[in-house]
C-alpha cells in the first residue's frame, strides 16, 4: 500500500472559538494519492487536549472496573446519556499519560492500581480534533471498588461498576458499551486476558 508524500502547504491558521474548549479554523493543501496537490481545503479542528484511559482489571477474580457517568456529548445527539466507560482524563501540563491514568482511577473509582500495560495511542476523532487517547490497562484489586465517586468541583457523578470478564463479550455483542476507548480496551484485554493474568498472578 502505496501513501502519498507527506507534503502538507498550510494556508492560514485561526481561532475562530475559545471557550471550555478551543476551535481552529485551518486551510491547508495536501499532496494527493494519484499525484499533484488539492485546492484550499477549510476544516475547524476541535482542541481539547490529549487524554488518558485505563481499564482495572483484576487477574485473581478475573473482572474488569467500568464506570457510568452522564456524557452531555451523548445527550446532544439523543443518544441515552449516560454512558459505561473506562477510567478517563485530560493530560494537564508536566503530567504523563500514566499519571493521569492513577490519578483518574483514584478520584473517579477510588482505586490505586498496580502495574499499567500500554495499549495503544489512538485518536479520538482525526476527523475534526487533535485529541488523542493514551489507553492502558491496569493490575487492580475489585475487592475494594464499588460507590461513587468524582470531583464534586468538576460536576462529576460518578458510579463505579465491578464486571466479572465472563459476561464482557456478551455486553461487546449486545452493544451495550458504545464508548470508543472502552470498546479498544476491552477488546484488546479479550487479546491479552491469558498472558496478564500468567504475568499479574505471579
Amino acid at each position: 500500500m502505496t501513501s502519498p508524500p507527506e507534503i502538507i502547504v498550510p494556508i492560514s491558521r485561526e481561532v475562530v472559538f475559545r471557550g471550555y474548549f478551543r476551535v481552529e479554523r485551518h486551510t491547508v493543501r495536501h499532496a494527493l494519492f494519484a499525484g499533484g496537490m488539492t485546492g484550499n481545503i477549510v476544516r475547524e479542528v476541535f482542541e481539547r487536549g490529549h487524554a488518558a484511559a485505563v481499564l482495572p482489571y483484576d487477574p485473581v477474580r478475573d473482572a474488569v472496573v467500568l464506570i457510568e457517568q452522564f456524557r452531555v456529548g451523548a445527550y446532544a445527539a439523543g443518544k441515552p446519556a449516560w454512558l459505561v466507560e473506562i477510567v478517563a482524563g485530560i493530560i494537564e501540563d508536566g503530567e504523563t499519560a500514566a499519571d493521569v491514568a492513577r490519578r483518574e482511577a483514584a478520584e473517579e473509582a477510588g482505586l490505586a492500581l498496580g502495574a499499567l500495560e500500554p495499549i495503544a495511542d489512538v485518536f479520538a476523532s482525526p476527523g475534526g480534533s487533535t485529541e488523542t487517547v493514551a489507553l492502558f490497562c491496569a493490575r487492580c484489586d475489585t475487592g475494594v471498588a464499588g460507590g461513587i465517586h468524582g470531583v464534586a468541583a468538576e460536576g462529576e457523578d460518578i458510579r463505579v461498576i465491578v464486571r466479572p470478564f465472563a459476561g464482557i463479550l456478551d455486553d461487546l455483542r449486545d452493544g451495550a458499551i458504545r464508548s470508543a476507548p472502552a470498546l479498544i480496551a476491552l477488546q484488546w484485554l479479550a487479546l491479552n486476558r491469558d498472558r496478564l493474568r500468567d504475568a499479574w498472578r505471579a
